[in-house]
């Protein structure tokens, strides 16, 4: 057994090596070996509440959104199961209902 360190965001032990970096295969997250701070590496992601959002949580979105190379309108209010985080301007990642795969900013969804 390897004596490789739990994930420093979701503290999963079954993190593995891969080249340079160490995986988590739970949350996806990766990070260098030679860096140990580790967990200053993600940033914290806050919705329009200023509530911290994890992957896997539920969300409302809080306007209607223009959606870019299409007519279509998210309205306000449309919920959002299972989200996943990514780095990014359009930091939210997730499907929904009736729409598809989609990014959001975080700055116009709320936490349920």
């Amino acid at each position: 057994m390897s004596n490789l360190p739990n994930c420093p965001k979701c503290q999963s032990q079954y993190t593995y090596e891969d080249g340079s970096l160490i995986v988590c295969p739970e949350c996806s997250y990766e990070w260098n070996i030679d860096s140990q701070e580790g967990a200053d590496d993600f940033e914290i992601v806050k919705d329009a509440n200023g509530n911290t959002l994890e992957d896997g949580d539920n969300i409302s979105i809080i306007k209607d959104l223009k959606v870019k190379g299409s007519s279509s309108i998210l309205k306000q209010g449309t919920k959002v199961k299972g989200i996943r985080l990514v780095e990014g301007d359009h930091n939210i990642d997730c499907k929904i209902d009736g729409f598809g795969a989609m990014k959001l900013k975080s700055e116009f969804v709320k936490k349920l």
